[in-house]
């Protein structure tokens, strides 16, 4: 317990803002630390407990018998909530009074405000003059709505976020400013608010009884307000992200799709629609999400493809799981293994098709293409299949894909039973295949099948047996049929049991 015995100035710390304010002699208030005389051990702690702490010369008296504080009994006001209750309506009468005359002020205040932001926050250093002119309607309109709660006593529950505060946030999540910079804004803003406030407040030469409380409620209700307005501007600014991103990826995804389509389109209208350069050479990419609720998966996905290859793509939002994107330059490739080791990296859901590098504007049509079908083949497959899909990998199938009755009736005829959906016959169509694209060797064969030589020359003749004629028989046509069972799955195979 402290009594100040002459006026002096103290740092009132509220919500981690320190200010300047003058206490009365008489006041006796609450602090961690002991008075400057070293006299006395603070009390229990208060709601203020630790708030208040000395900024300049005090002259600090030991606590001996203190009847009256301000008029008032010591009994009644031990600590700041007594206090507050008993001087409610003095407060009330004093936030009014203070509130009135800050009014005609607010141009100037608002001004500072304005400033301040500007020089503590870069995101809000935004040169547009319609911009700045909405900060300063936003700033204006806060102030306005702060004046009002003390000069009418409005609760603030009851406070709603001001038209221009809204639009401003709109027009900050459209520009895709971070929203934690808005927030420090009002942080910012109620630590200024409440400096100009503690001015106003000496001024008028308060009872102590009448100073702590009004302290006490002005921190209270700044604090509330700052959090009532927070949490509401929040959720204006994650619908207007979510709105404004699906406007702009609806329009560039027209823009986008009417490039693809239309032929007759000149280079120059291209690149004017899309804002892409189509010099040079083009990788497709499709990516997608195979559940429905992985929105920010698919949106990530074009600043993935950014790291693989150190270049911006050109990504487009076709619907909220799908997104087409363009890796464009004078070589453009894109490393599809480190991509594919990176999604697993990550545990990414996501699967990625990409087309093979081509040049100029038919080039960005021709690679867009190739990844929507390798995207269909990938589909096809299932769950089965890798996270990316490379179409030079899966050329040939891509082909067949686009009529797969008419590719389940050629694969049976090339493979005969072979092409039975079940476990046996899966394993001879692997030994086929390793041993066809090993250049039929039996050596290496084996050892890319981890088996013995014996047990792979085993496994032909049984595949042989099944097929009803020598593997060598349509060689081309049996390694390419044994790739369509691999990359196209049941899609192509004689289902058992129908």
């Amino acid at each position: 317990m402290v009594m100040v015995s002459r006026l002096t100035r103290y740092v009132l710390t509220v919500g981690g803002a320190g200010m300047l304010t003058a206490f009365p002699p008489g006041f006796v208030f609450e602090t961690d630390l002991e008075d400057s005389a070293g006299i006395g051990a603070p009390p229990a702690p208060g709601p203020l407990h630790g708030l208040i702490l000395p900024a300049l010369a005090t002259s600090a008296e030991p606590p001996t018998k203190i009847d009256r504080v301000a008029g008032g009994d010591t009994a009644n006001c031990s600590t700041v909530s007594a206090v507050t209750e008993v001087a409610t309506p003095a407060v009330a009468e004093l936030e009014a009074a203070v509130a009135r005359e800050m009014e005609p002020a607010l141009p100037a205040l608002t001004e500072e405000m304005v400033a301040h932001f500007v020089e503590f926050i870069p995101d809000l250093r935004i040169e547009d003059e319609d911009i700045r002119e909405l900060l300063h309607a936003s700033s204006h309109a806060n102030l306005v709505t702060a004046v009002d709660i003390f000069t009418h006593g409005i609760p603030v529950d009851q406070v709603e976020v001001p038209a221009a505060a809204a639009h401003y946030v709109r027009r900050m999540a459209q520009r895709d400013v971070p929203v934690e910079s808005l927030l420090r804004a009002y942080r910012l803003g109620g630590g200024l608010f409440l400096q100009w406030w503690l001015r106003a407040v000496e001024r008028h030469e308060p009872s102590s009884r009448t100073l702590l409380a009004a302290t006490k409620h002005i921190a209270l209700v700044a604090s509330e307000y700052i959090d009532r307005i927070s949490q509401t501007l929040v959720e204006i600014y994650d619908e207007e992200r979510k709105l404004w991103s699906q406007r702009a990826a609806a329009t560039r995804s027209v823009q986008v799709r009417t490039v693809l389509l239309d032929e007759d389109l000149d280079v120059a209208t291209a690149e004017a629609l899309t804002g892409h350069r189509m010099h040079g050479s083009h990788v497709g990419v499709v990516a997608w999400s195979p559940a429905t609720d992985n929105g920010r998966e698919v949106e990530s996905t074009g600043q993935l493809i950014a790291e693989i290859t150190g270049r911006q793509p050109l990504a487009v939002l076709t619907d909220d799981r799908t997104l087409w994107a363009w890796v464009s330059g004078p070589s453009a490739n894109l490393d599809v293994a480190a991509l594919d080791a990176e999604l697993r990296r990550r545990r990414s859901p996501m699967r990625i098709a990409v087309g093979s590098p081509a040049v100029g504007l038919i080039g960005f049509r021709s690679s867009h293409h190739e990844a929507v079908a390798t995207q269909r083949v990938a589909n096809i497959r299932g769950d089965d299949s890798p996270g990316v899909t490379a179409f030079a990998d899966v050329a040939i199938s891509t082909f067949l894909a686009r009529d797969l009755r008419a590719a389940r009736r050629w694969v049976a005829d090339v493979l005969g039973g072979l092409a039975t959906d079940d476990d046996a016959m899966a394993e001879l169509r692997r030994t086929v295949l390793h041993f066809l694209q090993t250049g039929s060797s039996l050596t290496e064969a084996a050892v890319r099948l981890h088996l013995h030589k014996n047990t792979v020359r085993y496994r032909l003749r049984k595949a042989e047996d099944v097929r009803g004629r020598p593997i060598s028989d349509r060689r081309l046509d049996v390694e390419t049929a044994l790739l369509a069972c691999v990359q196209l799955g049941k899609a192509v195979l004689i289902r058992t049991g129908l």
